[in-house]
């Protein structure tokens, strides 16, 4: 008995090492923003601002692909950025913007980053603002 539950078990084995696998479908390719989205630039620094004095920068962009697109969403890392962002599809060859506004609500060394998202594109495009927010001066 003992040796026909080895041979079985032997067999069982070895069948399961030498069956074939059927390999694993090619993953599609990740298609990203930038491929279609040309910012002129993709990082902007105020430099030194006044605490409680809101700021904004336009970061440009042309549409480098061979079709309209349209951004879905603009989100911000924070509270404090409010990005905007054109809400009608951009033809291509065209170009237009996204805004970045901040608060400058506290002091100190800040780096935000604004993710845009361009229907159609699984990974969103990152443009990011940073600068220094000078404390009131007080009396």
């Amino acid at each position: 008995m003992k040796k026909i539950l080895l041979a079985i078990a032997i067999i069982g084995l070895g069948t399961t090492a030498f069956a074939q696998t059927t390999p694993a479908p090619a993953a599609a390719p990740v298609k990203k923003a930038d491929e279609v989205l040309k910012f002129k630039e993709v990082r902007y620094n105020f430099g030194k601002i006044k605490q409680g004095v809101p700021v904004t920068h336009d970061f440009g962009f042309t549409n480098a692909g061979s079709t309209a697109l349209i951004i879905e969403n603009a989100t911000a890392s924070c509270g404090c950025t409010t990005p905007t962002w054109p809400q009608k599809p951009i033809s291509s060859g065209a170009a237009d913007k996204v805004t970045a506004g901040f608060n400058a609500a506290n002091a100190g060394a800040f780096e935000k980053t604004i993710f845009v998202k361009v229907k159609g594109y699984d990974l969103p495009l990152e443009i990011k603002i940073a600068g220094e927010v000078e404390a009131k001066k007080t009396n």
